[in-house]
């Protein structure tokens, strides 16, 4: 699933490959249940006569989702689910499995949505309505988009009383972690997953802020991180390499790579977490 770093990743070549160009024309397949991923719009020709000969002006992220802001009042809203992916293709490459949107540039290709689960979401709407839309901002941290001074932070941390993975975890706290960058953010610190969020010292806090932005900061470096089913890949095609640098996730029986103490896997819950006994406490 793409979290919150490959979001930003493909953000960031849309930004490149994208912006200033022109949409020629935008074709929702026939055959391919391809209304489902724009189920908000009841026709294929209304989100085709809203993005035909539209520019792009800025791609923006709120969240995991990603805003193409159109020069004729409207915005393209895209959130890939579990699942999905956008590529930059040229329009004579073959059409892939499970792509479902087609959108051409009057210069330069194509892009395509790809969907095999078909849970992600496109519609366009007017940036107008956009304040009137709760779910986009349903979180109170984006580490990406700004820095929240670790007071604040902490403060946040004083209000729950949860544990350190279910908080992590939530996406209404911080948005999309998921297991992995939870893991490494908690390794980092130094924090067990069991601990209490209302229970951690300044010290700990200030560890734990440190971790958080740092291990985002250098998987957005990395371009994201490739693993599960499907695989994560960039607007090009290309994998992300953080993955190559996880010191926890799915590491267990393995020598950890500060301590050489063996990493170990535990479950609570729904949640199952990798760690080393020994660096975290």
């Amino acid at each position: 699933m793409p979290e919150l770093v490959e979001i930003e990743v493909i953000r960031r070549d849309l930004e490149k490959e994208i912006v200033g160009r022109r949409i020629k024309d935008a074709e929702i397949r026939p055959g391919t249940n391809a209304m489902k991923v724009v189920r908000r719009h009841g026709r294929r020709k209304e989100v085709q006569e809203l993005l035909e000969g539209a520019k792009v002006e800025k791609v923006e992220r709120v969240g995991k989702k990603i805003l193409f802001d159109l020069d004729n009042d409207h915005v393209m809203i895209v959130d890939l689910g579990p699942a999905g992916l956008l590529r930059k293709t040229s329009a004579s490459d073959e059409i892939a499995p499970h792509t479902h949107i087609v959108i051409g540039f009057t210069i330069g290709g194509q892009m395509r949505y790809l969907d095999p689960l078909k849970k992600g979401e496109i519609f366009v709407t007017k940036r107008s309505e956009l304040e009137g839309m709760d779910d986009l901002r349903a979180f109170l941290i984006d580490p990406l988009e700004q820095q929240v001074a670790w007071q604040h932070f902490s403060q946040l941390l004083q209000d729950k009383e949860m544990s350190m993975k279910s908080l992590l975890m939530d996406e209404t706290f911080i948005v999309g972690l998921g297991d992995i960058y939870s893991d490494e953010i908690l390794f980092s610190a130094g924090i067990r997953w069991d601990r209490i969020s209302n229970q951690l010292s300044s010290q700990d806090v200030r560890r734990l802020y440190r971790a958080l932005m740092e291990t985002l900061q250098d998987a957005v470096k990395a371009r994201g991180t490739t693993y599960g089913e499907p695989d994560f890949v960039d607007l090009h095609g290309d994998p992300g390499q953080y993955q190559l640098e996880l010191k926890v996730f799915e590491r267990e029986g393995e020598p950890c790579r500060r301590c050489r103490n063996t990493v170990i896997r535990e479950k609570d819950g729904k949640y199952t977490t990798y760690l080393c006994p020994q660096c975290q406490t």
